[in-house]
């Protein structure tokens, strides 16, 4: 169920195109060819091109409701929000990163493209080949042209990866804060509400070597580092990934080798000759959800969701930092190289299988309806008349969206312990700035800090540093320090929207409250369609008992999203305020269906029992650790990886 915010119909005029007359045909395409304007209004809307995205929002923003799931509101895949409340769209004031110019959803998926057409401007029409993510249909269909687009423009620099930092491994990680989203959704939240972060309990900040390629890092044979890599989304308008998340593989995969040809370290190795599943320990980027008695929603079967177990998604502009645990063998060589790559496979192996192939398995009775699904699948189902070319189950290729490498030195075992090492230049402000980024959304709110010093140690006239330092100070609710490093910032850059924001939450924790409206006034005054912002100035009206003015400012909120959460809420208090009860019981009544149910995450509880390493990766900050190495494993894995690396080269 989309945003239905749109009504199509076919026009009169469609019917003269598409009438089996060929001289009714060939008259009409005629007279659009002597006058194309009449075709033009009937078939080109000016919504179209005014309200791009949100028109693309009918289908890219969606939500279950009880007549499909037999449950309630919740939240589906969300390229919309997201993009809205970023940079990326111009409209969000508290993105780490403004973009040169804005874009939306044309701009990257309908790209101007060579064309004869009689559409042609000077030679170019926008394509209508919709680049995306989509590499199943290219393959399974065995168009190769269409899959070339579609691979060219995930390896576009859309997103990097930075091998970054090297640190002693701490103790092991015990179950830290996780990522709590007010909004009932099986999507992840960004820049579009505030999400709650529960800050990790933790001492001093481990000294860390960085950037890893530019010092020359050794480690010590027997030692355990953790090794730090910052996924970075560049040119994506959403989060990625987007879609239905559920359904794909994306993944980071690290792998370590030495000198002698041994593989000390692989995490994210796939299965079967690299046709299979990923393993599981490996760190996904994906929405993990489960059904009424916890199996793991694997068929596209959304109706049946009840909990989600966890969501990694990366925000436009922002950036993840993944922590892996390196342990270093007696018998390594004197070097060890790390490769981390960045893949994304649609769909997963396991849909995959499912697809073309699943049978609920005969030897096994279980039940299924509406809520849940007990039965196991085999996959032994005839192939005839399946949706390929060819009746067989396609081998969907692992793209490499982004990669990366470096080398360690390696020292022997009763050398001294290698100090820290940090090369501090300004060109690499940018690189340090994303991996407080990650650390910042994990929660590790110590490190964060630590990685923006180095910003403005870096580039000290670059207010980011100062920015982000306040921006994680606010939420560890350290507000002197966030008062001086964000003064420091608006020094720099005296109308820098997000350092007026983080301002504001100062103010507003001194019971400031007007000082406080004034900042969030002129942070609106440039994003007048910040819903965070403007959210923040209804509560802080509200908060004055201004209850009229309140309401006008949430309403502002509501024109962007109708179903914002916090401002059905604050809306409810300001009815309230004033008496309107009847008012008040609307939007209340909206808040709760569209607030979480937080008692539903006892559904997950079973399901991570079973699944360790998927209670792993649902927490904020963890560490991942090499899948188990054989010899005959690591062998036949890296000669197919290198076969299916020489085909998708020749493709």
């Amino acid at each position: 169920m989309g945003q239905g915010d749109f009504y199509l119909e076919y026009p009169r005029l469609h019917e003269l195109a598409a009438t089996k007359n060929s001289v009714a045909r060939e008259l009409h395409d005629f007279l659009i060819k002597l006058n194309p304007e009449p075709h033009r209004r009937v078939f080109l809307k000016p919504f179209m091109r005014t309200q791009t995205a949100e028109f693309c929002s009918s289908c890219h923003k969606v939500h279950l409701d009880f007549p499909v799931n037999h449950y309630r509101w919740f939240r589906g895949f969300n390229e919309y929000d997201n993009w809205q409340a970023s940079g990326v769209s111009g409209q969000g004031a508290r993105s780490f990163y403004y973009p040169a110019k804005p874009q939306q959803c044309a701009d990257c998926h309908m790209p101007l493209t060579k064309s004869a057409d009689m559409g042609n401007i000077n030679g170019l029409v926008h394509s209508h080949r919709f680049p995306a993510a989509n590499t199943a249909l290219p393959v399974a269909n065995e168009d190769q042209e269409q899959l070339k687009i579609t691979e060219d423009f995930l390896k576009n620099n859309n997103l990097s990866v930075d091998i970054f930092a090297l640190s002693p491994a701490q103790a092991e990680l015990k179950p830290s804060g996780l990522k709590q989203s007010e909004l009932s959704t099986t999507f992840a939240v960004g820049e579009e509400a505030e999400t709650k972060v529960t800050p990790t309990a933790q001492g001093a900040v481990a000294p860390v070597t960085a950037p890893l390629n530019r010092v020359n890092a050794a480690v010590r044979r027997g030692d355990t580092v953790r090794v730090d890599v910052v996924v970075r989304t560049k040119k994506v308008g959403h989060f990625f990934p987007g879609g239905t998340v559920d359904a794909y593989d994306t993944w980071l995969e690290l792998k370590g080798t030495d000198d002698k040809g041994q593989t000390i370290f692989w995490s994210g190795m796939v299965e079967d000759d690299g046709r299979g599943p990923v393993e599981k320990g490996a760190h996904f980027y994906r929405s993990l959800q489960v059904d009424a008695h916890g199996n793991r929603i694997n068929k596209r079967n959304a109706w049946a969701t009840r909990a989600v177990v966890y969501v990694h998604l990366i925000p436009p502009g922002a950036a993840d930092t993944v922590h892996y645990r390196l342990h270093v063998p007696e018998n390594a060589g004197d070097k060890i190289t790390l490769h981390a790559r960045l893949l994304y496979r649609k769909f997963s192996w396991w849909n995959t299988q499912f697809s073309f192939a699943g049978l609920p398995d005969p030897a096994t009775k279980a039940e299924v309806n509406a809520d849940f699904d007990d039965r196991s699948f085999v996959f032994s189902a005839p192939l005839q008349g399946v949706s390929a070319k060819q009746e067989r189950i396609p081998d969907l290729p692992a793209i490499a969206l982004g990669e990366n490498e470096v080398s360690l030195s390696v020292l022997a075992k009763t050398a001294a312990v290698p100090s820290p090492k940090v090369d501090l230049q300004k060109d690499d402000w940018q690189r340090w700035n994303d991996y407080g980024i990650g650390l910042f959304l994990q929660g590790d709110l110590k490190g964060a800090q630590a990685a923006f010093q180095r910003v403005t140690e870096a580039d000290p006239g670059n207010p980011d540093g100062w920015v982000n330092i306040g921006r994680a100070a606010v939420q560890e609710g350290d507000m002197q320090r966030a008062r001086t490093v964000l003064e420091q910032a608006l020094s720099l850059s005296p109308d820098l929207a997000r350092a007026h924001f983080f301002y504001a939450k100062v103010l507003r924790n001194d019971g400031n409250y007007d000082g406080a409206a004034d900042h969030l006034r002129k942070v609106l005054a440039q994003y007048p369609r910040d819903r965070v912002a403007l959210n923040d100035l209804g509560r802080l009206l509200f908060l004055q008992r201004k209850y009229a003015d309140a309401i006008k400012t949430l309403q502002e909120v509501l024109a962007v999203d109708p179903e914002d959460l916090q401002a059905h809420y604050n809306l409810m208090l300001c009815y309230n305020g004033l008496g309107d009860e009847k008012q008040a019981k609307e939007h209340q009544v909206r808040y709760l269906r569209f607030k979480a149910d937080e008692s539903a995450q006892a559904i997950t509880g079973p399901y991570r029992q079973l699944n360790p390493e998927d209670n792993n990766e649902r927490q904020a900050i963890h560490e991942h650790v090499s899948a188990p190495l054989t010899p005959n494993r690591v062998g036949t894995l890296q000669k197919s990886n290198q076969n299916r690396l020489a085909l998708a080269t020749s493709r």
